[in-house]
């Protein structure tokens, strides 16, 4: 059994030099589609934290935990931030289609 992906790995189970090649190729291609993913991921928390942190949390604490009002407000921030972030993923996808690109939508993000 191989925990590499494709069946190969590093103890000769793999096809000749030809597939190692390709093998590499498709796992780099893996690993920048992993890295991009994280970089998405990493961006979108980052950008939920400082929006709800300046929406919930007063500029001056009082006590060093959250209170029950900036937990609910926490809570509704996020919440509200992946609808939001849901509807607009949706309504450009459908313009993307209508605009017969089949879902691709170039240029938003980044």
């Amino acid at each position: 059994m191989s925990f590499y992906p494709f069946g190969g790995g590093s103890s000769g189970g793999g096809s000749s030099g030809g597939g190692s090649s390709q093998q590499q190729a498709v796992n780099a291609q893996n690993v920048a589609m992993a890295e991009n993913e994280l970089e998405m991921i990493t961006d979108t928390f980052y950008r939920i934290v400082d929006s709800c942190y300046k929406k919930c949390i007063p500029p001056k604490y009082i006590e060093g935990e959250l209170n029950k009002g900036e937990s609910v407000c926490i809570d509704r921030c996020v919440a509200k931030y992946f609808e939001v972030n849901t509807k607009v993923g949706e309504a450009l996808q459908k313009r993307g289609q209508q605009a017969g690109v089949g879902g691709a939508v170039t240029g938003f993000g980044a």
